[in-house]
C-alpha cells in the first residue's frame, strides 16, 4: 500500500537521544531504512535527492571531502545560507559537514539487507525537541523516497500540518527537563 501526502502522519517519537558533552548538546537520531548504504548515501548528498526530503538545498554534491557546498534552508520565513566545507566523506558509510553552525556527522551501517542511518547533531540544548521532530518528519519522507513512493519535502511551517507539534511535545517529554530552560 502506497501513501500519499494527504494521508502520511508520523509514527511516534522514537530512536533518538541527546548527550551533554560541557556546553555542546547532540541530538542523536538512528532510523533502520530498509534500502542499500549506496542508495541512501546517494540521498544524502546529491542535490537532486536532497531536494526531495532535507530541509536544505544544496548546490553542490555533499559526497566529495573537501568540498565547499552552500546550503540554504527550505520553509524559513527567511531563507538562511551557509556555506559548509565537507570535513568527511567516506562513501557510503561516513559523512561530516557543518550547518548554520552546527556539526553533522551522517553515519550508515549495513543491517539486515539495508541500513541504520544515525544522525548526530550538535544543536542548541532550546531547540533540540523542535530538531527531533523536524528531522523524524524527514526520515520518513526519506525513507518513502527511496522506497520509490516519494511524498515530497515537508518542512518549516507545512510540517505544522504533519503532526510536527505532537512529535515535539513527545520528544519534549522523553528528552526531560533538562533540554528546557
Amino acid at each position: 500500500m502506497t501513501t500519499s501526502r494527504e494521508q502520511y502522519s508520523p509514527g511516534p517519537a522514537s530512536g533518538a537521544q541527546v548527550r551533554k558533552d560541557g556546553e555542546q548538546w547532540t541530538l542523536i537520531l538512528v532510523r533502520e531504512l530498509r534500502h542499500a548504504p549506496e542508495k541512501v548515501w546517494q540521498a544524502l548528498t546529491d542535490p537532486a535527492h536532497l531536494r526531495e526530503w532535507a530541509p536544505f538545498d544544496a548546490d553542490k554534491n555533499l559526497g566529495t571531502a573537501g568540498a565547499t557546498v552552500k546550503l540554504t534552508t527550505v520553509g524559513a520565513p527567511t531563507p538562511q545560507v551557509s556555506e559548509t566545507r565537507v570535513t568527511r566523506a567516506e562513501a557510503p558509510r561516513l559523512l561530516e559537514y557543518n550547518w548554520g553552525g552546527n556539526d553533522m556527522r551522517w553515519e550508515l551501517e549495513a543491517s539486515d539487507g539495508g541500513t541504520r542511518l544515525t544522525l548526530w547533531h550538535n544543536i542548541d540544548r532550546r531547540f533540540i525537541s523542535m530538531g527531533a521532530a523536524g528531522w523524524h518528519i524527514c526520515f520518513d519522507v526519506l525513507n518513502h523516497l527511496l522506497s520509490g513512493t516519494p511524498l515530497g519535502r515537508i518542512v518549516g511551517g507545512e510540517a505544522m500540518k504533519f503532526d510536527w507539534p505532537r512529535l515535539n511535545s513527545e520528544y519534549t517529554q522523553q528528552f526531560g527537563k533538562e533540554t528546557r530552560d
